[in-house]
């Protein structure tokens, strides 16, 4: 009896649990459920000749790219100031959520790129867009197999791509936002046959029929854009829903965030139980947890003056050079690489005192606002700043463990390429926080 008497009880607190649930559920219109009429003037939506709100499921996650959960985070550099530079001192920010490549941009992606440019555009976007290969040559060192090979050989398909300028990069980004939004125009705008390539046109010409939307994806000087045939079917609109935003570089911010994932560092409210000071916790480069894996390198650099890998048997990296794009443990973002392998390029300008100009939410350094050009002395070489520098984080295989800190910052000319440096894109976050 009383056992009967326990389990009603317990079917009444149940049904009365799912009529509370039922209760607070919001029947408010939202982004994704807008309802049928305006909730401003009552007319009802998609009626013909009326305003049309199409179907929209939510903001999809673009290829290779990984949701990053925005918050707040100490920015800046938590080693000690080695090279007294003093330009990334610690400050709370908090950033917006966003999207990022889980990896970096690999050769066989720039290929893929180059590929594309190269059978629709003029001969000056196609020359604009080569990596330096030459980054590799040193006169006393023998890398000739690097500069004629590393780029294009099939071994080299999945490491990251290098010898690529910011201007190249943010380049890559325009043309790649075009390339997946036509992908996926196919299933809806795209009146061409199975087989064509349908979608828009990604044609590009030269730098005089530069793309509006330039200025927009993050590149400030003057680059190719994509230019619409008249004979492709237009690109669906923003509104539609149909495509993504734009790919881009990241932020300094952004990359900082991502590449601390303090995600991984809680424990209850809002309390977190360490920093860090790599993309992982501890002080140490090597992976401590035990097991088959234990003690190797979680990331690949310079451990020493000319010890690029450790010796045959016994490499502690794997890796003289770059490595491929997967090759070492994700951080607890889903994020690979984001320590050593390549440098990474990022959006912002250098100054050495962002972190007192910029605003604490989704800070950013662009050109000509404050702390301008001409308070640099580049004229009379007393200073190498001006609007054309442009800074990459993350260390490489050429840098030793202090510049895998997320904190540290470099920076180099905007049209300058190296062997060291790479990137990835992201992208915004709209409508959702998990």
């Amino acid at each position: 009896m009383i056992q009967k008497y326990h389990l009603q009880r317990a079917a009444y607190v149940l049904l009365a649990t799912i009529a509370l649930t039922a209760c607070s559920k919001s029947k408010h219109p939202t982004s994704v459920k807008p309802g049928k009429k305006s909730t401003a003037t009552g007319i009802a939506y998609n009626e013909k000749d009326g305003f049309q709100v199409k179907k929209f499921a939510g903001q999809k996650a673009g290829p290779n790219l990984v949701f990053i959960e925005g918050g707040r985070f100490t920015m800046g550099a938590l080693e000690e100031d080695v090279m007294n530079t003093r330009d990334n001192r610690e400050r709370t920010v908090s950033i917006q959520s966003f999207y990022m490549d889980e990896t970096e941009m690999a050769n066989v992606h720039y290929l893929e790129y180059l590929n594309a440019i190269t059978r629709d555009s003029s001969e000056e976007v196609v020359k604009a867009a080569l990596p330096d290969t030459t980054v590799w040559a040193k006169d006393m060192s023998f890398n000739d197999s690097y500069v004629t090979q590393y780029l294009r050989y099939p071994a080299f398909r999945y490491y990251p791509v290098v010898g690529v300028s910011w201007v190249q990069a943010s380049d890559y980004a325009i043309w790649r936002s075009n390339a997946v939004n036509a992908e996926l125009a196919k299933g809806g705008t795209s009146t061409k046959k199975k087989g064509s390539g349908g979608g828009f046109s990604l044609k590009r010409k030269s730098k005089k029929a530069a793309d509006p939307a330039l200025a927009e994806a993050g590149a400030e000087t003057e680059t190719a854009g994509a230019t619409t045939a008249s004979a492709a079917p237009a690109k669906p609109s923003l509104e539609s829903g149909m495509i993504l935003p734009d790919y881009r570089l990241p932020t300094e911010a952004e990359w900082e965030y991502a590449a601390k994932a303090l995600i991984g560092t809680q424990y209850m409210d809002e309390n977190q139980i360490n920093q860090r000071i790599y993309p992982w916790d501890g002080s140490s480069v090597r992976n401590p947890k035990k097991g088959r894996k234990q003690g190797q390198m979680l990331a690949n650099f310079k451990r020493g003056r000319g010890d690029y890998a450790g010796i045959a048997g016994r490499s502690n990296d794997g890796a003289i050079i770059t490595n491929e794009i997967y090759a070492y443990p994700a951080n607890d973002f889903g994020l690979y690489n984001m320590a050593g392998n390549v440098n990474e390029w990022v959006y912002d300008v250098y100054r050495p005192l962002s972190y007192q100009d910029v605003n604490d939410l989704n800070p950013i350094r662009r050109n000509g606002y404050g702390d301008e050009s001409k308070n640099y002395d580049s004229k009379n070489k007393n200073s190498l700043i001006d609007d054309k520098l442009r800074v990459y984080k993350g260390g490489s295989w050429n840098d030793v463990a202090y510049w895998l800190s997320p904190g540290t910052r470099r920076y180099l000319d905007q049209d300058s390429a190296t062997a060291m440096v790479g990137f990835r894109c992201a992208m915004i976050g709209v409508g959702r926080n998990k």
